[in-house]
């Protein structure tokens, strides 16, 4: 039987290659965003199905699933993608854009793990994979934020992998250490690979997937052979 993928906070970038991976994979594709729309072209290209969804409030997280229940049924693999910012000096910052930022990026990861859990100790199987960042192991200035955030989904991730390992749920936390590649980038030069190229990274998530039991990781780091630790 074909596998069931849901990837949350999908857009273009990382999500598109995953979405595209995937499906080249033979599995069935479901993408999750705040604003479906920006989908349509990924969707009609991949056969991906598409829902909306706002992973900072939890009736929508729950009601994703349900969704995905009905339309597709219990997921083999869940992906969260999504994130936000709020950048300035730490005097600067508005309270209430810092828990916009922490509540999408580590709360909201939570709520979409949590939902993913529940459905995989019931079928006994399944990969919850989460994108963190270089920020999430080594904060940066003005960006007090964004770390928090990516602190807190390091230690989600962590703390899931010692807890669901043994119960066959496979959890693995991505340190992406370095600016992903886009369509149209004027950020380095053709060859120089000092980005990360997001088919390439999307590479590294499906190979974590199939890794077998007996030789589990639970966070990998993904780097351009360019950039310093």
């Amino acid at each position: 039987m074909s596998e069931t993928a849901l990837i949350v906070g999908a857009g273009a970038g990382l999500s598109a290659s995953l979405a595209r991976l995937f499906s080249a994979n033979d599995m069935k594709v479901a993408l999750a965003a705040r604003d479906t729309d920006k989908l349509a072209g990924l969707a009609s290209e991949t056969g991906a199905l598409t829902q909306a969804c706002d992973v900072a409030d939890k009736t929508s997280v729950a009601n994703l699933f349900d969704w995905m229940d009905g339309a597709l049924g219990s997921p083999d693999i869940v992906v969260f993608n999504a994130s936000k910012r709020a950048r300035g000096p730490i005097v600067d910052l508005d309270p209430d854009e810092v828990l916009a930022a922490t509540t999408v990026t580590c709360h909201g990861a939570f709520l979409v793990a949590q939902q993913a859990a529940r459905r995989m100790l019931k079928a006994g199987h399944g990969t919850i994979l989460l994108t963190g960042a270089s920020a999430g192991v080594k904060g940066y200035p003005q960006s007090a934020p964004f770390a928090m955030g990516k602190f807190g989904l390091r230690g989600l991730a962590q703390s899931m992998a010692r807890e669901l390992h043994p119960q066959n749920i496979h959890i693995g936390h991505f340190v992406i250490d370095g600016g992903i590649r886009t369509a149209n980038e004027q950020r380095e030069k053709p060859g120089e690979d000092k980005l990360l190229d997001p088919d390439a990274i999307a590479e590294s998530y499906l190979q974590f997937h199939r890794q077998p039991r007996s030789s589990w990781a639970w966070e990998i780091e993904l780097r351009p052979w360019k950039e310093t630790f």
